[in-house]
């Protein structure tokens, strides 16, 4: 069972998904069945008074600290992952409309014909209205990841928990693919994830969780009704706190 101190924080939550999960086994692009499956479990989450915001990854598309490495300008390699992630907003925005549910795309890049501006009041104004609002382009600036904008604005918007989905299931003291006895957390403190330099998000993300006390948990979305558990009381992945909320 989740801990009493975890089921209070999920009626205002963030769920950063990564754009590798919607391309699924091809590995490129979205892959229809997921993002339906994805859209299908987020419309059943939304039941009146829970708000949920949603920021997208964009590696399926496009890496931008993958292709500077390659020599492309960082600068414009993350205005091109800023803009992957858009798509991938858009795609979400219109798989969740097949479920009668409301959502807005807002955008820290203007692209007034597709998304709105990114406006904290207008945010938290769509969500007390009980709208979706799926956050794309970023930050806005470049050498920023995704998951710095998820907990950046998280915290704008007054989530209390950031749900982080994965495709491996938790934590782990090293990779699983690599190490098959590597061991899973069950809960970890942000000082313990910053000293061990566990690979969960890079250190501006954790350092606003720990600043803020945004308490995210880490889990495997891929696994059958992994969102439905977390929601229902049933331990899912890895919980990163202060230290004061455990499985």
């Amino acid at each position: 069972m989740v801990s009493s101190e975890i089921i209070p924080l999920l009626d205002k939550v963030l769920i950063k998904i990564s754009g590798e999960f919607l391309a699924g086994k091809q590995h490129f692009g979205i892959d229809p069945t997921i993002l339906s499956s994805i859209a299908e479990t987020i419309s059943k989450l939304h039941i009146e008074g829970r708000e949920i915001s949603i920021v997208i990854g964009g590696g399926n598309f496009f890496r931008g600290v993958s292709i500077s490495a390659k020599g492309m300008d960082r600068v414009t390699a993350d205005y091109m992952g800023m803009m992957a992630t858009i798509m991938n907003s858009l795609a979400l925005q219109s798989e969740l409309e097949k479920f009668d549910t409301d959502s807005r795309v807002m955008s820290a890049l203007t692209i007034r014909k597709v998304a709105e501006p990114y406006i904290k009041r207008r945010a938290t104004r769509h969500l007390e209205k009980g709208r979706i609002v799926i956050l794309a382009g970023g930050t806005g600036n470049p050498y920023f990841t995704t998951d710095t904008t998820a907990v950046l604005r998280a915290i704008e918007v007054g989530a209390k928990i950031v749900l982080k989905a994965t495709k491996v299931e938790g934590v782990y003291s090293e990779d699983p693919e690599d190490n098959p006895n590597a061991i899973k957390f069950e809960d970890l403190s942000y000082k313990e994830v910053i000293d061990k330099e566990l690979k969960v998000m890079d250190l501006t993300a954790m350092t606003l969780c720990k600043e803020n006390d945004l308490p995210v948990i880490v889990f495997d979305v891929s696994k059958k009704d992994s969102l439905f558990n977390i929601f229902n009381s049933k331990k899912e992945g890895t919980i990163i706190s202060k230290g004061n909320i455990k499985w």
